[in-house]
């Protein structure tokens, strides 16, 4: 059994492992009525659903029932394992995987989770205590844990050995550099912005093809401006891309990585996050395997001139050339099975 939600992060790598597992194991999912359901019923991977209960974050009044939510939504849990009876129950982070982590441990399941980011969620640290091991995308992260295994991030097949010449024909791309702009998988008003008011200019040299989220596209007639509000395929908008502007979410931030698209990152922060993409943007930046623009210095001239200085980057390219990165998928099953077949405490 999977878990992980609140935000499609948790649940797309989840997805990635359930691909090469679904012909080995009965596999099901255990989540809340938001994106984790969405995406499992797409996939047609086997649901169920207890009530979540999310930490506002700087909000005291809004979490004073907090602790009663969660109680209900472990509760809610253990009547759906020991139901279903899973033999593993693998977590991915967010608020939606504490609560069936909680109820397994209490039922002596064995529990594994995976941590994206370079350092622990809150899901995850509460969770650490409770599982075989905590699995990671970093190794920096698993040296810091008792029980921490660098293992890699989970990436999806389809990502990779996609034709470019369809892909920049698809968008209708020209021969000049094509710079890819999103913003995670809502969009983000803040970059969103700040391209509109620098992509004429920029159109002038590049491509600009711009995943703004839903509801977010505005009218424009600009050559070399592609809009869209979302997509069911990155792999294709990944080999159209020669360039790319991110958030630095982990699965974002590893999937460029590994597809070596240079990479200008605008790490979320400022409040708005508990800073987990900052310190992602940092360990790539210090491998020189990216360039960062911070959120408080963006503007379009700002903008502008980091995208210019990105295309002019050859040591970068180099870099992403010669780095060598392995998608954690074999590693993960691996510890999987390993859990499996380990006897209970």
């Amino acid at each position: 059994m999977f878990c992980g939600g609140g935000s499609a992060g948790h649940v797309v790598p989840n997805m990635a492992l359930c691909e090469q597992l679904k012909d080995q194991f009965n596999l099901c999912y255990i989540g809340t009525d938001g994106i984790e359901r969405e995406i499992c019923n797409g996939r047609g991977v086997e649901f169920f659903t207890f009530d979540g209960a999310k930490l506002v974050r700087g909000k005291i009044l809004c979490n004073l029932s907090l602790p009663s939510k969660i109680h209900k939504s472990i509760k809610q849990c253990e009547d759906i394992l020991q139901e279903v009876k899973p033999d593993l129950l693998f977590c991915k982070g967010g608020y939606a995987s504490y609560p069936p982590a909680a109820a397994a441990a209490r039922l002596g399941i064995p529990v594994l989770t995976h941590e994206s980011d370079v350092s622990l969620g809150l899901a995850n640290r509460l969770i650490a205590r409770k599982c075989r091991r905590v699995l990671t995308a970093f190794p920096s992260t698993a040296v810091k844990i008792k029980n921490g295994v660098y293992t890699g991030t989970p990436l999806r097949r389809e990502l990779f050995g996609r034709d470019r010449v369809m892909a920049k024909r698809t968008f209708g791309c020209d021969l000049r550099p094509t710079v890819l702009v999103f913003g995670g998988g809502s969009g983000s008003q803040a970059i969103n912005d700040c391209l509109r008011g620098c992509v004429t200019e920029l159109c002038k040299n590049y491509n600009i093809l711009h995943i703004c989220g839903k509801g977010n596209a505005v009218y424009s007639s600009l050559y070399g401006y592609k809009q869209l509000e979302s997509t069911n395929d990155m792999g294709e908008v990944y080999a159209c891309a020669d360039y790319a502007v991110s958030r630095c979410g982990a699965n974002a931030a590893n999937e460029l990585i590994a597809l070596r698209i240079p990479t200008l990152f605008i790490p979320l922060e400022n409040g708005a996050s508990r800073g987990d993409q900052v310190d992602n943007a940092l360990y790539f930046y210090e491998r020189g395997l990216c360039r960062i623009l911070r959120e408080g210095e963006m503007t379009p001239s700002a903008l502008k001139s980091a995208i210019d200085e990105l295309i002019a980057d050859k040591k970068l390219k180099t870099a992403l050339k010669e780095n060598v990165f392995k998608r954690g998928n074999e590693r993960i099953i691996q510890e999987i099975r390993c859990a499996l077949n380990e006897p209970l405490n």
